[in-house]
């Protein structure tokens, strides 16, 4: 497998062309009465649709263009996973940077690619001066176990931004 940055002229529809976003929800992390976590049932199917990979790919591509970065895993040709960090700080301090996607293939999860894809950005993260990687992340239960196992935990300053758009999305931070 290779694991490298995309350039934001690679970053089209057709790279997606393969990529199996679907993911089957059984359970979700929410909010409970007292503030604290609790995982309940909440059962739906997450996909893309065509245009919403189109509108994922522009959006890629003008995070790299504007300084950000794009890092895909290959396998055999095809791209089996890929992250997005945002060049731009945030937080109070400028000490965040955002960790705007990070998907794997149904495929090929369980074979440590997103370990690899997080780890990557983690080091740019780094390299632009963060101190802090942001992540508003799904609430699934198996995909907050794998960024809690990673070594994240609920973010001290919850984006408002982030949180108006995906409500429902667990507001994290990982400590570089």
């Amino acid at each position: 497998m290779e694991i490298r940055r995309l350039e934001a002229g690679e970053i089209t529809p057709a790279l997606f062309s393969g990529f199996d976003r679907r993911q089957e929800v059984n359970l979700c992390w929410r909010r409970g009465t007292d503030g604290g976590w609790e995982i309940r049932p909440d059962p739906f199917t997450d996909d893309w649709s065509a245009e919403e990979v189109a509108e994922l790919a522009a959006g890629l591509r003008q995070l790299a263009a504007d300084g950000g970065a794009v890092f895909a895993a290959f396998a055999e040709g095809r791209m089996a996973g890929f992250c997005s960090l945002s060049g731009k700080p945030s937080g109070s301090r400028g000490q965040y940077r955002d960790l705007t996607n990070l998907h794997v293939s149904r495929e090929s999860r369980g074979q440590g690619i997103g370990r690899q894809l997080f780890a990557r950005a983690a080091a740019e993260a780094r390299s632009m001066g963060g101190e802090r990687l942001y992540l508003s992340a799904h609430s699934a239960d198996e995909t907050q176990r794998f960024y809690r196992n990673l070594g994240c935990r609920d973010a001290e300053e919850p984006d408002p931004a982030h949180v108006k758009a995906e409500p429902f999305d667990c507001q994290l931070e990982f400590l570089l």
